[in-house]
């Protein structure tokens, strides 16, 4: 009777941890994706970023890519402490579980309070950053965020094309005449910012909205990834791991 025990015990031991193999797997999986969202954010979506004044959007993305780090870490790290049923593992295992937990809890809470300040810092920054520094030596960056921008969205100027007789270059003898950017145009061609006629330039509104819906869209994700992806989580580490390493650290005698 004791020996069928011992070896029902034994079995129990075993089931469980595959069942914490197959979690951590999944849980690595997470990983990635937190990491893909944060990496797709600053890769693809990074021109922006000159045209703001906060660092809190690239913040956030620089977050979710260290947390997604941390977790397929920690995924590897909580096969290893299964199977090599070590204490001092299951021990960091668990201060790395806190610690995305915390990271992704920070990004999206960052993302909610960005997403609730961004359409301000536009209106008080976006016309000022376009209007004086484009063109300007050493904000390469700006003016191919600025191009890219009225070119992509199909709009001319923050408020509207006439915010760009405010700029400094379009003033100065190096626009050659240019009353628009050349981004500015319908049909891009060397000189073409000089026509000021509706059907060569974007005039029927400005980036300011286009920019704004923009970033609080990837913003939403950011923030959905970072809480939803750590409930997740939470959630699954209380359903599947304290009975698992209960197991486990029965079987080192505690």
């Amino acid at each position: 009777m004791r020996e069928y025990t011992e070896k029902k015990e034994t079995c129990g031991t075993i089931c469980l941890k595959y069942l914490l193999f197959i979690f951590n797997f999944f849980f690595w999986l997470a990983g990635g994706a937190v990491m893909a969202v944060g990496i797709w954010t600053l890769a693809e979506k990074s021109d922006y970023i000159s045209l703001l004044s906060s660092n809190t959007y690239m913040a956030t993305a620089y977050i979710l890519v260290v947390a997604g780090i941390v977790v397929m870490i920690t995924g590897i790290l909580g096969c290893c402490a299964t199977f090599k049923e070590r204490r001092n593992l299951l021990r960091v295992y668990f201060i790395l579980l806190l610690c995305i937990f915390l990271l992704e809890i920070i990004a999206g809470i960052l993302a909610y309070i960005y997403y609730q300040q961004l359409s301000m810092e536009l209106k008080q920054n976006l016309k000022d950053t376009m209007t004086q520094k484009y063109r300007k030596d050493g904000e390469e960056g700006v003016t191919s965020a600025v191009d890219k921008l009225q070119q992509e969205f199909k709009c001319c100027g923050s408020n509207n094309a006439t915010d760009w007789s405010e700029s400094i270059w379009i003033k100065s003898a190096e626009a050659g005449g240019r009353k628009f950017p050349d981004s500015c145009c319908k049909t891009i061609t060397e000189w073409c910012g000089r026509r000021d006629h509706p059907s060569n330039i974007y005039k029927e509104g400005g980036c300011i909205t286009k920019l704004e819906n923009f970033i609080q869209e990837h913003l939403k994700i950011i923030g959905a990834v970072g809480i939803g992806i750590a409930c997740v989580q939470v959630k699954g580490l209380t359903a599947r791991e304290w009975g698992s390493l209960a197991h486990v650290r029965r079987t080192l005698g505690q």
